[in-house]
């Protein structure tokens, strides 16, 4: 193995053994395992394969249903599950109209703006049931939207967000939600593969203390789908405060509206749900690939809304009195799943910030959840490496307690953790760090909180019916305790698991199922595992430690890019001839995207000129998430002699790592030149024990 380490260069990471320390345990308190939900013992049992798929019967029972359902999994069209076939419901109604008989008065949904003076907002259920009732009127009779229909929503983390996506279902539109963050050149992409008419966006938002011009983007976003071949008829625009517009862009006449004005036409309205099957689509969101091309995932309705409840109950541990605080987006799948269609279905009282976490300075997340007393706190590595680094001392000085906390969307250091856990949950809290992807619906792999230890920088084993397994390149099984690495899948379906890619039926069944389907033709579930595109190892005592993406997305701060989407910006240049992506590890986001360019022949254009076209490009393009670290004019890229370009020695070279054996290559003079370029340049300390993902990244070509 280490001879293959050392001088093969098209490795796969599914081969290579990894190297990791076993972290101690830390036991949930008594004070919590006294008050959880999931408490029995034998959970996993009664989740076995021998009682699957009749044991997800109890989600499924979480929720109202207008007509039950007679098939709790169909798989007769395998990959493409239906569960809870010929079940009709309404999400809307699961998660508003049900509460209304003992919940009333109790706040869904708390909006804190990031101006500190500024009034909290709350929500009563009452009070959500009238304003998702009215804008679904107005989106029915004067957006002319109806079952079966998509619409884009480009917004950011303002109330209105929840409340379109929940009038959305309750008329059976679907629904594709842009991470407010993203350029308009992404969301017009994302209007034209959905076809929708409408987009729905706001004026403007704060970041940092300063407001966001967010309806420019919709400008972009139209002309874009337009160049794609797609009409938008109407924009919908969301006021941050209604009457008074915080941009600076014009409304088109004709075509941009502003929701407030329309409502008033609305007032009072009733709309009541539309029954929809099980398996009729709820929701598409967008998710980066190794393609350019983003993939339109698509969620069902029973099933994913079955799963986003009962893993809310069971993991993060969530009872109707609790007041619980997802730091995420609604824009991403965390949001829509555990800021929205979980918490509301159980009942509970849902927090969701408009701004950063360190404005206006790091004590502020403590501040707000000793105000709400939030017991239940759910966030992501980069914003806890990031609070940690400007506010290590902060927590102690406020007076708040969580029951249980949540890391998501990346794996979390060990040394991070421990300090999430000492400081931020005081030694009393639980923690989960989930794994899972947009396109499951829910968490795949967790530790139980009151049942299971904890295990710094371990995901844990899989949750309740989810069966992992890992499988090296040849489809062996690498069981606990082998110390090799391998791609993680899942060998039966689930609830929450995406229903296909939209309008692309094809690449669902390459992308997720082809590489370890064992017969084509097979109905049978135990023939079709998943395949989840991450790497992973499980330890002796079954935990799995996620190692990162077998493919090229780098996970910038928990939001996967595509490094073929952020090349292909680059490429946009006049100048550039070749590009090539690849991370860096960064102290706070986790990992950051840091750019290699080639020019064409014969072009002798000043360099920092081309730098500056290119990160404009990409903010252009994809969102200031993706903005690089560094963009670096090359010569050449190492190639192999097929012309393959060798993002595993360009990663090696950022990170300051050895670049391995090249001698292979058929330019292996560049990589020196190279180097040279990048260590005059930057300070970078020389990396010795590099994480998995970045070691073994772009292996897998």
């Amino acid at each position: 193995m280490a001879d293959a380490k050392s001088n093969s260069i098209e490795v796969n990471e599914a081969q290579i053994a990894a190297h990791w320390k076993e972290e101690e345990y830390y036991y949930p308190t008594a004070k919590f395992i006294s008050q959880a939900n999931l408490v029995d013992t034998e959970v996993m049992k009664r989740f076995g394969l021998d009682n699957f798929p009749e044991c997800f019967k109890e989600y499924g029972d979480l929720l109202d249903w207008y007509k039950y359902w007679h098939t709790t999994l169909d798989t007769s069209n395998p990959p493409f599950w239906k569960w809870y076939a010929g079940g009709l419901l309404n999400v809307s109604y699961n998660c508003v109209d049900r509460h209304l008989s003992n919940k009333k008065g109790k706040a869904a949904l708390i909006f804190v703006p990031e101006l500190e003076d500024e009034q909290h907002i709350v929500i009563t259920y009452q009070e959500l049931f009238v304003r998702v009732n009215e804008t679904a009127a107005m989106l029915r009779d004067f957006g002319g939207l109806k079952k079966g229909d998509r619409v884009t929503i480009h917004m950011p983390m303002v109330p209105d967000l929840p409340v379109t996506m929940l009038a959305c279902a309750r008329l059976g539109v679907i629904h594709s939600v842009v991470f407010g963050g993203f350029s308009g050149a992404a969301c017009g992409d994302r209007i034209a593969d959905s076809g929708s008419r409408v987009l729905i966006t706001s004026d403007g938002y704060f970041r940092n203390g300063k407001i966001q011009n967010h309806k420019e983007k919709a400008d972009v976003a139209v002309a874009r789908a337009k160049e794609l071949g797609a009409q938008v008829d109407k924009v919908l625009v969301w006021r941050r405060y209604p009457g008074k517009y915080i941009s600076e862009t014009p409304m088109v006449k004709g075509r941009d509206f502003f929701v407030d004005d329309v409502m008033k036409d609305f007032n009072g309205k009733r709309v009541e749900p539309v029954p929809m099957l099980s398996e009729d689509p709820l929701f598409l969101m967008y998710t980066s690939g190794t393609t350019g091309k983003p993939k339109g995932i698509q969620h069902s309705s029973g099933g994913y809304l079955a799963y986003a409840a009962g893993t809310a109950r069971n993991i993060l541990d969530i009872h109707p009195d609790d007041v619980y605080w997802c730091m995420a987006d609604i824009g991403w799948i965390t949001g829509h799943s555990y800021i929205v269609y979980g918490p509301l279905a159980l009942g509970t009282t849902s927090v969701m910030y408009e701004g950063v976490p360190t404005y206006p300075d790091a004590g502020r997340p403590w501040r707000i959840a000793e105000r709400l007393d939030v017991n239940i706190f759910h966030t992501a590595p980069t914003s806890i490496r990031q609070l940690r680094k400007v506010g290590p001392d902060l927590p102690k000085k406020y007076n708040f307690h969580f029951k249980l906390m949540v890391t998501v969307g990346e794996p979390i250091e060990p040394d991070v953790w421990r300090w999430y856990y000492d400081e931020v949950g005081k030694r009393e809290a639980s923690i989960v760090d989930t794994w899972w992807q947009t396109e499951t619906g829910g968490f795949l792999c967790s530790t139980k909180p009151a049942l299971d230890p904890m295990k710094p920088g371990s995901a844990g084993p899989g949750v309740p019916g989810i069966h992992p397994v890992i499988y090296d390149e040849d489809a062996k099984e690498l069981p606990p305790g082998s110390n090799k690495a391998g791609n993680i899948c899942i060998r039966n379906p689930w609830p929450g698991i995406m229903q296909t890619i939209w309008g692309d039926p094809d690449r669902f069944v390459k992308t997720y199922y082809s590489k370890y389907c064992r017969n084509p033709k097979s109905k049978d579930w135990r023939d079709w595992p998943y395949f989840a595109g991450d790497g992973a190892l499980f330890a002796a005592d079954g935990y799995i430690r996620i190692l990162g993406r077998v493919d090229d997305v780098i996970n910038v701060a928990g939001h996967r890019l595509g490094t073929k989407e952020l090349e292909s910006a680059c490429l946009t240049i006049p100048e550039v001839a070749e590009a090539a992506v690849v991370p860096v590890v960064d102290p706070v986001k986790g990992r950051v995207p840091e750019v290699y360019i080639a020019l064409k022949p014969g072009v002798s254009a000043d360099h920092g000129e081309v730098q500056r076209k290119v990160v404009n490009a990409i903010e252009n393009m994809i969102g200031k998430i993706a903005r690089p670290s560094h963009v670096w004019v090359a010569d050449d890229m190492p190639k192999t002699r097929s012309g393959k370009i060798m993002r595993r020695v360009l990663a090696a070279v950022s990170n300051n790592m050895p670049v391995g054996d090249v001698t292979t290559l058929a330019n292996p003079d560049i990589v020196e030149s190279i180097k040279v370029m990048v260590q005059s340049q930057t300070k970078r300390a020389e990396v010795t024990d590099a994480p998995d993902d970045i070691k073994h990244f772009g292996k897998v070509e």
